[in-house]
This record gives C-alpha cells, structure tokens and sequence, in this order.
C-alpha cells in the first residue's frame, strides 16, 4: 500500500512539476505582452478547487494529465472585442513569443535539474565512453548467430558511427526486431553483419547480445555468510560464475538466486591473480543469497558548478538528437511504437525511481521535460509546435488561412493525437501482466 501511495505520489510531482512551468511560461509571456489571461489551469475537466485574482482564475482541474492557459480572444471563434489585451490582436511575432515559451521552459527545466544533479556527483559505468569492444558474446543471441566474436571493435550500427558504447546501446535498443547492419573490425580487417535485436524488458529495449568487457565488483561481504566462509574478499571482481562470465551486477545476482543449496564456481579477480572459490548460496525463500554487495564496475565524477552546467547541456543536446533521431525512426518505422511510453509507464518509472532516492527521480524528471519540451514543437497541428508552424506558412504567403482550412488542420492534428494516445495507453497496458495475458494475439 505504501508503495503504491508513493509511486502515486512520485507521478504526481513529477507531471505537476512539468505541467506547471511550461504554462508557466506561456502565462508570463503573455502577460509581458499585454495579453490578458482569462484561466491558469492545472488539470482538464471539472474544476477541483480555484480561486480568482484580478482577471484570471486559477485552477487545479479533475484530470491531472496536462494543463492549459486560457487567453483573452485566443481563437477566431471567441468572443471578440478588437481590444489590444486579446491574443489574436498582437503580431506574429508576439504570439509566437507566447507559444514557443512553454517550450522553452521544458528544456530550461530539464538542463537546470540535471545540472543540479550533476553537482552533487555521480556515479556513471566505466564501459559507456570507452570505444564498443566486445569482451563477450550471449550464446544463442543474435550476435552469435551473426557471427560476432569477443575481440570484434564494432564502428557503426545502422548507418551511423558508434564510438562509445554509450552510442551503440542507444543506437541498437530503439531498433528492436528490426535488422540492423553492423560494420566491425576484426584483427585489423573491417567486415559487416546484419543483426536482429531482441526486445527486452517490458520497455522492448533491442539488445543483440554483446556485452563490454567489465565484471561486477564485490564492494562488501556479510561476515559469517557462505561468502565469507569460502574466502570471497570484498574488492575481488567476479569474471565468471560456473564457467559462464558475468559482465554486469544483474547477471551475477541471477546467477547466484537460480542456485539455492546448490554449489558454484566463482572466478574472482584479486590483486591481478585469478581465483576459483566454491561457494553455495544459502536458501532465502525460493532464491540463493550467498551474501556479498554488488556493484559494476563505476567511475565517481564530482564536476564544479561550470563543469557540471556543461556536463548538463552536453547530456541534453545528446538526448535532443536521440529524441529526434527516434522520432524519425518511427516515421520510417526503423524503431518500434511499442518503445512509446504513456501515462501509466511514467507512474511506474516515477514510483520506482522515487523507491531509489531523490536523484534517480530528478534525472527522470529531466528526461520527460526535455521530451515534453521537444515534442511540444513539432510541427501537429494542435500543439504549440503545430500552431507556431501554421503561423510561420502564413508569414511567408502573407496572407492568413481562412478559419475553415485551419479547422481542418487542427482536426487532422487532434486525430493524429489521439491516435498516438490509444497507442501509448495500449502499449502501457500490455506491460501489466495479467491484462497482457487476456490479449491472446500478442
């Protein structure tokens, strides 16, 4: 129960935060503009509770899954009095000021949040800025079929150069069940292969089966514990568990809770000399503990304000291009829509980033406002991008749309909106277990 009032919470905080200061920004520079503004609402439907101050009203409507600024003679079809506080009676110029600043305050918000976060320091895996080496191959996974080999320097996926394997995972998990030709180097000899990336986690995140070569590391063991009794040190790094190598903490742990009561073999690395221990996992429940803390192998970065603001408007140019990147890969249908998330993904991400602590939450945060704030600018009709557009072909034609034509693009946009709706709300439900086993054609 508390978990769930938490995640509730989390979700709550997180959409109000981003609703609130993107029509925060629509409502300041309409208000710097001279433009009266008749509601500042949180929320659609039914008002909740509101309050009135000068010309606006101030609200926090029924359904929390968005906001709106309500102005003064905003569309053709509102009353109209020619006055110069309405919407329609400033410039081009002026009114795109107003629909472009929600915007705008979304990505503001997301390189301040993660600038924030980057100031308190970070841990980030030690593999992701180095170049895409493979120091293993998954047996049975795409890239064993493909022919991929430990050793192999992989130089581009689908068409574009991956230099780290930050690059590559980015490049490879928005193309799942999608071929992908992957150019590589082997001993010195560039060679290809065209490799179909399964879908993991309930997200459809494509992986091919390389792994870097890292291994988790032991940071601490419980004295007394079926580790400590077979000699496991705290700093050994675990290469292998019976033979098998383990790049990342999750495998190990895996591999560790399938074996309860049972022997294995762990291949530590201590002091540059590798090791062979025998331990057997004690039975908790149904899953082996063999009581030792697990972690991948991390690099600590501790950046000052400059650095970190830097850091924060690097990481967000990068995640601009791959919002853009996968937006297209949608339009050419190179990625999945099963990848999209909608409303009840967010809950869940927000409750179980809020379970990790405040910094995982506020780099979700950033993540969805710098989204909201680029995906608000495309070119729909119905959102700020579409209206912002519709105002740019009028600028150049010099003439306006008649009300008619624009009422056929904003029915054409809100189509478009809604079918994106059902598809995000869809794919959310059949990540719910037992709603995804009542639909039999998945």
């Amino acid at each position: 129960m508390l978990t769930s009032l938490q995640t509730i919470a989390a979700f709550v905080f997180v959409l109000g935060v981003l609703v609130f200061i993107h029509e925060l920004g629509h409502y300041v520079m309409a208000k710097r503009i001279g433009v009266r503004v008749l509601k500042f609402s949180l929320g659609f439907g039914p008002k909740l509770i509101g309050f009135r101050r000068g010309d606006t009203e101030y609200l926090i409507s029924a359904i929390p899954l968005g906001g709106y600024v309500k102005m003064a003679g905003e569309n053709p079809d509102d009353p109209r009095s020619g006055s110069d506080d309405e919407f329609l009676s400033k410039t081009k110029w002026q009114r795109f000021q107003v629909l472009v600043m929600g915007p705008a305050m979304n990505i503001l918000l997301a390189i301040v949040v993660m600038w924030v976060v980057l100031m308190q320091g970070a841990e980030i895996a030690a593999y992701e800025d180095q170049p895409p080496v493979i120091g293993a191959v998954r047996p049975d996974s795409p890239a064993a079929q493909a022919g991929l080999q430990p050793g192999d320097r992989i130089l581009s996926a689908g068409g574009r150069e991956t230099p780290t394997w930050k690059q590559f995972d980015l490049t490879v998990g928005t193309r799942a069940n999608r071929p992908v030709p992957i150019t590589f180097l082997r001993q010195g000899r560039e060679m290809m292969a065209t490799v179909t990336p399964q879908p993991r986690t309930r997200y459809e995140i494509g992986d091919i089966g390389v792994m870097p070569d890292v291994h988790p590391q032991v940071p601490s063991v419980v004295p007394g514990s079926p580790a400590d009794l077979a000699g496991v040190k705290p700093g050994d790094i675990v290469l292998a568990v019976d033979h098998q190598p383990v790049m990342f903490p999750e495998q190990l742990r895996e591999a560790i809770e399938k074996k309860p009561g049972v022997p294995i073999i762990l291949s530590v690395l201590r002091g540059g000399e590798r090791r062979e221990i025998t331990v057997t996992p004690a039975k908790e429940g149904t899953v082996g503990r063999i009581g030792i803390g697990i972690k991948g192998e991390v690099k600590i970065i501790e950046p000052g304000a400059i650095e970190a603001l830097r850091l924060s408007l690097q990481r967000n140019w990068e995640m601009s291009a791959l919002i853009f990147e996968t937006v297209w890969s949608l339009l050419t249908r190179e990625a999945s829509p099963r990848q999209l998330m909608g409303p009840l993904a967010i809950m869940q991400l927000s409750g179980e980033s809020a379970q990790a602590g405040w910094i995982p939450l506020f780099i979700l945060m950033a993540s969805i406002s710098l989204n909201l704030g680029i995906l608000n600018l495309l070119p729909i009709p119905v959102l700020d991008g579409g209206h912002i557009f519709i105002m740019a072909i009028e600028g150049l034609t010099r003439r306006d749309f008649s009300t008619h034509v624009k009422e056929k693009m904003f029915l054409t946009g809100f189509v478009l909106l809604m079918m994106l709706m059902v598809t995000v709300i869809y794919n959310d439900l059949t990540r719910i277990s037992w709603i995804g086993n009542l639909m039999p054609w998945r």
